[in-house]
């Protein structure tokens, strides 16, 4: 029997401020905030969806409790502006986060620039809680702006 790849795939991420993150993080990956304004649109005109659930961001329609970032290469639907290839999706939680992750991202910086992209970083809202040199490589242990653990390799 063959496996089937899925379609595309995207990392859920819990905030308390789903489009701060969004735009801390596509500032970081080089990633594009997903544009779904259209799609609300529709969906407020039929009536299925309510304006409270919405909000403005970046100058257009945007959902209050969601937004996502893709890869500036992958593909998206031009009728609702989902991506269909490496995501990050933020969404609302009342609860701040309260223990380490479970599940990280490894931003790889290339040969000499890892000083460099810390500072980018730390520009951007990030903090450095450590860093880690042992016998299999060396990285810095970072935090975004809501605390999520990441590493810079």
């Amino acid at each position: 029997m063959t496996h089937t790849p899925p379609l595309h795939w995207k990392l859920v991420i819990d905030a308390a401020d789903p489009h701060a993150q969004a735009d801390f993080w596509a500032a970081a990956l080089g990633y594009r905030l997903e544009d779904n304004s259209a799609l609300i649109e529709r969906l407020l005109t039929l009536g299925a969806a309510p304006p409270e659930a919405t909000l403005e961001s970046h100058g257009r329609r945007a959902w209050r409790d969601l937004i996502a970032v893709r890869h500036p290469d992958d593909p998206y639907e031009e009728e609702t502006g989902i991506g269909q290839g490496r995501r990050l999706l933020f969404q609302r939680v009342p609860e701040l986060k309260a223990a380490k992750n479970r599940l990280h991202l490894d931003v790889h910086a290339g040969p000499g620039r890892r000083a460099e992209e810390v500072a980018r970083l730390q520009e951007l809202g990030a903090s450095v809680l450590g860093h880690v040199k042992e016998p299999g490589g060396e990285w810095v242990v970072m935090a975004d702006p809501e605390g999520n653990e990441f590493c810079v390799q």
